[in-house]
């Protein structure tokens, strides 16, 4: 891909307010599940049929993404469509009467005709509008926002959280409210941004609310593109990329379900593949549909800075990892066995020690606090533990978690407490459920012994929960499940397993704050969405307490 930037100081003198911005509902009509418009299925012309978007914002520039339909058999995955060029533009104003910058880029089959531009020249926290075009035909109008300058302590800094966005589980609501909001820096989306498998596996048939495309599960580069363009007609999808830049890692189902480095619980190597090959293509698909800068290793463990406030260290915690332990073996304290890989957590150790922000704050696809039943006499009988080959800190119902991997969370958490790096804090995925806890450096002896960071997990967008998975009403098996789980893990201070939708945190210099925020129904296209907790950390305690309302 080529790429031609200018950058023009004329609009700079145009100000404009952060909560000035394009309306969610401003972005492109419903599309048909190839992404063809019906209006538009048989123009023999160029289209921008998946949206816009933007992603990892810096002080002085933005990722932006869009994809061209060079003409109508140029379906994603398809290898069909000439190569075209594409410019666009960037501008403070809407009306883009004085742009800021400007470039081109060449979309070709080869890439899926997706175009990346990267600019800069940008000025520190500043809305900004920016469009694409070929020849006459434009794209919808987005808009994006530039991060804080490196040193800059006054204000705030506020992200949408999300996770687990199941195209046949339900609609995308969680999206559309957050595309409305006028306050967000950025969203961040903590993995399993699509799923791999084929219709009606998960959930089962009598579960599917839409069907996704393609029908079977996706294993070659075509497939996983066709994927991703699928999820690219979703309108509040789309919105949502329209309206806030969006920070995005992996988890498995970019991939396929507990995915490690050598293969997958959902990959058959004889009638699959090769897994090396698989995630190969994963990889490429994603990262040609994804507004996301990859790492030097290709992978999406990268850091991002917002000001004073806060350092953004992103994790990649399916690259790298060891496979999955047994539940209940012992294996998962096995100090060979990694979630992260080596290289992954010294830059992480070091990123942190490193750190003059107020706040740490990690992006983990996977929980990072202990989730353990039986950890206090695991811990006080430690000889017959050694016996029988449990895990010393109890045992974990999912092992896809840290809980597998216990001994890089042993060392990251005593990481922190020997260099006195505090104000850590999780963001985290993955679980479906929605939690608010401390990260204990010996769960067994909480709250005797200390905490070391605090883990905020969001619930998913769509994807199945234990009442979505049992077919029973919500709190009707939860109640009974959330309180034995808060009594063997003390370090737990709440817990939602009922819920859909999505968080929005608040970070200032006083405090760290997740408001939780659940959708009505999730199999409604115009759910409502309305607030459900609140939960902070103050500066330098490394303790989670519940909030009385959102933040305003």
């Amino acid at each position: 891909m080529s790429q031609a930037t200018e950058t023009s100081p004329a609009s700079r003198a145009t100000g404009i307010t952060r909560r000035t911005a394009v309306t969610a509902a401003a972005t492109t009509a419903a599309l048909l599940p190839l992404g063809l418009p019906a209006a538009h299925a048989a123009d023999p012309g160029p289209a921008f049929l998946h949206g816009v978007a933007s992603g990892d914002p810096l002080p002085d520039g933005v990722l932006l993404w869009t994809r061209v339909t060079p003409s109508p058999d140029a379906v994603p995955g398809s290898g069909r469509g000439a190569a075209v060029e594409v410019s666009w533009e960037v501008s403070e104003s809407r009306d883009f009467a004085a742009p800021t910058a400007r470039g081109s880029a060449r979309a070709t089959a080869d890439g899926d005709h997706t175009v990346k531009a990267d600019v800069r020249g940008l000025r520190p926290a500043t809305a900004y509008y920016y469009r694409f075009a070929v020849g006459d035909v434009r794209s919808p109008v987005g808009r994006t926002r530039t991060a804080p300058a490196a040193d800059a302590s006054d204000g705030n800094v506020r992200f949408g959280v999300v996770s687990c966005a199941n195209w046949e589980a339900g609609y995308f609501s969680a999206y559309r409210h957050l595309a409305a909001r006028r306050d967000l820096d950025a969203v961040l989306h903590l993995g399993d941004y699509l799923y791999e498998y084929g219709t009606g596996t998960y959930p089962e048939g009598k579960g599917v609310v839409r069907q996704h495309s393609p029908r079977h599960e996706i294993v070659t580069l075509a497939d996983y593109r066709a994927r991703h363009g699928h999820y690219r007609t979703d309108a509040d999808l789309r919105a949502v990329h329209a309206a806030h830049p969006v920070i995005a890692i992996w988890d498995d189902h970019e991939f396929a379900n507990d995915a490690w480095s050598g293969g997958a619980e959902n990959h058959t190597p004889g009638a699959e593949g090769e897994w090396a090959r698989r995630v190969a293509v994963a990889k490429q698909a994603y990262f040609e549909w994804m507004p996301v800068r990859p790492s030097t290793e290709g992978t999406t463990y990268r850091r991002l800075r917002f000001g004073s406030l806060a350092d953004l260290h992103l994790l990649d915690l399916r690259s790298f990892r060891s496979e999955q332990a047994k539940a209940g073996s012992g294996a998962v304290d096995d100090p060979e066995r990694t979630i992260t890989g080596r290289a992954q957590l010294d830059w992480l150790k070091s990123g942190l020690a490193a750190s003059n922000a107020r706040w740490k704050l990690v992006g983990t696809s996977v929980m990072i606090s202990p989730f353990a039943f039986g950890s206090l006499p695991a811990h006080l009988l430690k000889p017959l533990v050694e016996l029988l080959g449990l895990p010393t800190e109890g045992i974990a119902p999912s092992v896809d978690q840290w809980d597998g991997y216990t001994d890089d969370r042993r060392e990251l958490l005593a990481h922190l407490r020997e260099r006195g790096i505090d104000n850590t804090v999780f963001l985290t995925g993955d679980i479906h459920m929605a939690w608010a806890n401390d990260v204990p450096t010996r769960a067994a002896t909480y709250p005797l012994s200390p905490s070391a960071a605090t883990e905020f997990v969001v619930t998913s967008v769509t994807s199945d929960n234990i009442d979505d998975l049992l077919n029973v009403a919500p709190h009707t098996v939860s109640l009974a499940a959330v309180a034995a789980i808060k009594a063997a893990n003390r370090h737990v201070k709440w817990l939602d397993m009922d819920s859909h939708g999505y968080g929005v945190l608040d970070v200032t210099e006083q405090r760290t704050q997740m408001d939780y925020f659940t959708i009505s129904d999730r199999t409604d296209p115009n759910a409502t969405a309305s607030w459900a907790r609140s939960y902070r950390t103050r500066s330098g305690t490394q303790r989670v307490e519940r909030a009385d309302q959102p933040v305003r």
